[in-house]
C-alpha cells in the first residue's frame, strides 16, 4: 500500500530542506499539490507509479508557488521523503549539478510533462 505525505510532512520536508520553517502564501495550493499524487479517475488512478505520483507531488509544489519561498527545495526534499517512505532511496552519487538544473527546468520553464519528470527521479534513485 502507498504511503501519502500529508500537508505537514511536507512542511517538515520543506523546513529541513531551506533551514527554517515554511511560510506558506497560499494554503489552498498547498493542499492541492499535496493531494495531486493520490488523484483519481473513474477509480483508476491517476499516477500510476510511485515515480508518477513523486512527479506529481514535485511538479505542483515547484510551479504552484504556495509557499513564500523555498518551493523548489521543498519539492525536491517532499518528493524524495514521499519515494524514501514508499522504499526508494535516493543515490548517495547523485549529480547535484544535474538535480539543480532538472528543479529550475521544471519549475521555470515548465515543459517537462510528468511522465518526463518521473523518469529524471527514476535516474536519481539508488541502483
Amino acid at each position: 500500500m502507498t504511503e501519502f505525505l500529508d500537508r505537514d510532512d511536507v512542511l517538515v520536508a520543506g523546513a529541513f530542506a531551506i533551514g527554517h520553517a515554511c511560510e506558506v502564501g497560499d494554503y489552498g495550493l498547498l493542499d492541492a499539490a499535496v493531494a495531486r499524487p493520490q488523484a483519481t479517475a473513474f477509480g483508476v488512478d491517476a499516477y500510476p507509479d510511485l515515480y508518477a505520483k513523486a512527479a506529481a507531488l514535485l511538479q505542483s509544489l515547484a510551479r504552484n508557488h504556495a509557499l513564500v519561498d523555498g518551493n523548489k527545495r521543498t519539492a525536491w526534499a517532499s518528493a524524495w521523503t514521499f519515494l524514501y517512505i514508499n522504499g526508494i532511496e535516493l543515490s548517495p552519487n547523485f549529480d547535484v549539478d544535474a538535480a539543480e538544473a532538472f528543479m529550475n527546468e521544471v519549475a521555470q520553464r515548465g515543459e517537462l510533462s510528468v511522465e518526463d519528470i518521473a523518469a529524471t527521479l527514476a535516474s536519481f534513485a539508488a541502483g
